[in-house]
């Protein structure tokens, strides 16, 4: 009988965790069912000496409460985070993007270069776009720079040049009262973009270096009315990705572009050194389709865009990209000024290609001379002031 007390009172001793007396005592005799007499004392008091007890449902409810809580804050923060996310995007996009207006934009003559004196200051459309013999051969005008931002020291290659080249912008962009240009970038952001039939609708297209068209019409159009190029990045076959009036801009950042263009123009014996890659040794063009690109335009472009020297150390030699040359030229060119296929991944993201047509990445920029990042920050500048649009993301 002593030992029988020791045990209820065992029993009836409550820990923190343990359940009150009457949901114990359901828990006890559904554990007993079916023993009798001592056998169920015995069962009963070792069940309840060996086995841990029934936790407490009001606690594990509150528990239970307090997540479902804690997940249901979680949640309005993510969703507040996403929501804050879009909303700065729409920003990002209605500064640095627009869509592509089902009717043509309202062009005003004079518009670009108006917004584009903000960024270069004493801008005037009085230097010509193309090199012409008689600024050299009669005048004999002085250069104060080297190439790529002048002539200097290159002036009896390039009279050669000039002599056999033209330098005439085509009558059907010169009587236009009001010029709409789009320059077209190389950037990873034109595939899939399906904008092929918006960019063959300006007056003026203006290609960078050996991109491609052909295969990507859907994308980048088919139109070519300017293809911008230097000898290293000079398509083998200019006939296939061009059209047969597109007009062949050199862009000379040394000596021997010169040379090369003669030596190709006037079938002489090629060179082949004094590259950091070969360019086309035969390549087959009109010469009347190709321009030499006035350096004055790389001259502002790294001083007003870039604030780069102009007088640099052979070894650094800093300039501005293709692109970012190619804009400058339209603004001095156009009255209205957009750009597609421009920007360049972050740097954490190496795998991610720069070009719609090739398989590679940002590392292939490096010792190029060109500071992207510097670049991004001028080109926004001209889209925050409305200078140009953007038709992809940037």
């Amino acid at each position: 009988m002593e030992e029988a007390g020791q045990i209820r009172e065992e029993i009836s001793v409550q820990t923190p965790f343990s359940c009150p007396n009457r949901v114990r005592r359901k828990c006890s005799l559904s554990g007993t069912a079916g023993l009798t007499g001592q056998e169920g004392q015995v069962a009963r008091g070792s069940r309840d000496d060996s086995s841990p007890q029934e936790p407490c449902y009001p606690l594990r409810n509150m528990i239970s409460k307090s997540r479902w809580k804690l997940l249901a804050m979680l949640a309005l923060v993510l969703v507040v985070m996403v929501w804050y996310s879009i909303s700065r995007e729409d920003r990002y996009i209605e500064l640095f993007y627009f869509p592509i207006p089902e009717k043509k934009e309202p062009c005003f003559q004079g518009e670009a270069e108006r917004k584009a004196s903000k960024l270069f200051g004493n801008y005037s459309r009085d230097q010509p776009i193309f090199l012409q013999l008689k600024d050299y051969f009669w005048v004999k005008t002085p250069s104060a720079y080297e190439l790529p931002y002048g002539t200097k020291g290159s002036e009896d290659l390039l009279l050669r040049v000039l002599a056999i080249t033209s330098y005439s912008i085509p009558e059907s962009i010169q009587s236009l009262k009001c010029r709409r240009c789009v320059v077209v970038g190389n950037g990873h952001r034109l595939r899939n973009s399906s904008l092929g039939d918006a960019i063959n609708k300006y007056d003026v297209v203006i290609r960078l270096n050996n991109a491609p068209v052909a295969g990507y019409e859907g994308d980048v159009g088919s139109k070519t009315t300017m293809r911008l190029f230097y000898p290293e990045s000079a398509h083998f076959n200019p006939k296939v990705e061009n059209n047969p009036d597109t007009l062949l801009v050199l862009v000379a950042f040394k000596a021997m572009d010169f040379h090369w263009i003669e030596t190709i123009l006037s079938d002489k014996k090629r060179v082949r050194k004094g590259f950091w890659k070969q360019p086309p040794l035969i390549w087959d063009v009109n010469p009347r389709q190709v321009r030499i690109l006035n350096p004055f335009f790389m001259e502002i472009a790294a001083d007003k865009l870039l604030s780069l020297p102009m007088q640099q150390p052979r070894k650094i030699k800093q300039k501005p990209t293709t692109g970012l040359l190619a804009i400058t030229l339209a603004l001095h060119l156009c009255d209205l000024v957009h750009i597609a296929g421009f920007g360049y991944p972050d740097a954490h993201n190496r795998k991610q290609t720069i070009h719609y047509y090739e398989q590679i990445t940002l590392k292939s920029m490096a010792g190029s001379g060109h500071n992207v990042s510097q670049e991004a920050l001028a080109i926004k500048r001209m889209l925050e002031i409305g200078a140009v649009k953007n038709l992809t993301f940037f």
